[in-house]
């Protein structure tokens, strides 16, 4: 017995290693009906599927569906699909296929249901069938559609995957032409550039002499009025000059009227007379002078607007030259934005381009404007970098204060996606060419 039980799965063993590496269900199919000899002996084999019929039969190559002895095995199948693996005999049948039988089959049948009832075997020999062997068979052809049902999913994916290597030609192609048709797509070409929000026409206050300053006599920011006082020089010198100078124009005086006593009777003092005279008037001159540069010493704003300027505690003390700016004044609603455009991202921007100004303070909103003027040369920025200065006059008033600081959108001309897309990548590699 223990060598029968040994052999037996020695057997199961060698079919299920001829059914992995079978190479399509044809082969299976052929391993059913005939290898399966090596569990169990048998005269005849015939494995039937539902709607399909008999696939394979032992000992033939192909089946000839059309043949009366096929017919009748569907016949036999169909009638036993619903029935569990058991031992058939004649007598089991309708009498109309019952009648046949010793035409076809030898006396005892063993039928076994696979994928419960859609598929089943049918083996058939002389002596009767044991349980053992009834089990041995009914265990073996579950593994054996095992193998089936893997070699229909890899059949499966094949033909998936043959499927799309066949339509791979026609998908490149559309995404070749659709590729083709998105880098022709025009699109607006725009650049980004760090701006300010400053005044468009603002009013410079300049020193108008030579000095100290003092003090500044308005906050930065601050509203001011015309005539109002912005600041004032140290007048400690012109005070002490205007001292000189009206104690030199007394002197100068008191000379001429002893010249002018003296010319009655003196020759000598009556040639002096006109010297003395022009040295009284320049003496006058000279403290008219300094009277005016004293008034000047506290300057008076211009005209209405917004005090632009440093920290006031930067400018106390500080020597200033004639014409050197010290403040701005700017009208409230003056506004325009600036921006500097780097040199690798000057594009050509007509004028009246759209500018798009989102202040760091807001970045939920944004300013709008025209583009108004470009310079044509790059300027040195104080952080060592060269840019093109850009200003754009805003499409409506703004509440945003003066020195805002943010990002500008400049949109230009239309351009390809292509090119867009290309444009950076393609002045670098020039660059690096040196072309």
């Amino acid at each position: 017995m223990a060598d029968l039980e040994t052999q037996t799965a020695l057997a199961q063993l060698e079919l299920l290693r001829r059914s992995r590496e079978a190479g399509d269900l044809t082969a299976l199919q052929f391993i059913a009906v005939n290898d399966s000899h090596l569990l169990v002996p048998y005269r005849q084999a015939a494995l039937w599927r539902r709607g399909t019929g008999v696939l394979a039969l032992s000992g033939v190559s192909q089946v000839e569906r059309n043949g009366p002895y096929v017919q009748w095995l569907q016949a036999i199948c169909q009638t036993l699909a619903s029935r569990p693996a058991s031992q058939v005999q004649a007598a089991d049948l309708p009498a109309k296929l019952a009648n046949d039988w010793d035409d076809w089959l030898p006396a005892q049948v063993l039928w076994i249901p696979i994928d419960a009832g859609r598929m089943g075997l049918l083996f058939a020999r002389d002596a009767p069938w044991t349980d053992v062997e009834t089990t041995t068979m009914a265990d073996w052809l579950a593994n054996w559609h095992s193998a089936c049902l893997a070699q229909a999913q890899q059949k499966t994916q094949r033909k998936s995957w043959t499927r799309r290597l066949k339509r791979l030609p026609l998908l490149v192609a559309a995404l070749a032409v659709l590729a083709s048709a998105m880098v022709l797509v025009p699109v607006r070409l725009t650049v980004l550039a760090p701006a300010e929000l400053v005044p468009a026409h603002p009013v410079s206050v300049r020193a108008p002499l030579d000095g100290v300053v003092q003090q500044l006599l308005v906050s930065p920011n601050e509203a001011v009025r015309a005539g109002q006082p912005l600041f004032a020089y140290d007048d400690a010198a012109l005070a002490s000059r205007r001292d000189v100078a009206t104690q030199a124009l007394a002197t100068s005086e008191t000379e001429l009227r002893q010249l002018d006593q003296q010319s009655l009777y003196d020759n000598k003092a009556r040639a002096a007379l006109p010297g003395a005279r022009g040295n009284v008037t320049e003496r006058r001159a000279e403290l008219m002078l300094i009277d005016k540069q004293f008034k000047r010493s506290q300057v008076l704003a211009p005209s209405d607007g917004i005090a632009l300027f440093d920290e006031s505690s930067e400018w106390a003390g500080r020597p200033v030259t004639t014409g050197e700016r010290v403040m701005r004044l700017a009208a409230p609603d003056d506004k325009e934005i600036e921006a500097w455009v780097a040199i690798g991202d000057a594009i050509p921007l007509p004028p009246g381009a759209r500018v798009q100004l989102y202040l760091s303070a807001s970045p939920t909103e944004s300013l709008s404007g025209r583009l108004r003027y470009i310079s044509h040369e790059a300027q040195r920025r104080p952080d060592g970098s060269s840019a093109y200065r850009l200003r754009a006059t805003l499409d409506a008033a703004t509440a945003q204060r003066i020195g805002g600081k943010g990002t500008a959108r400049i949109a230009g001309d239309e351009v390809s996606l292509g090119y867009w897309m290309l444009r950076r990548p393609l002045g670098a590699v020039r660059e690096w060419l040196g072309l």
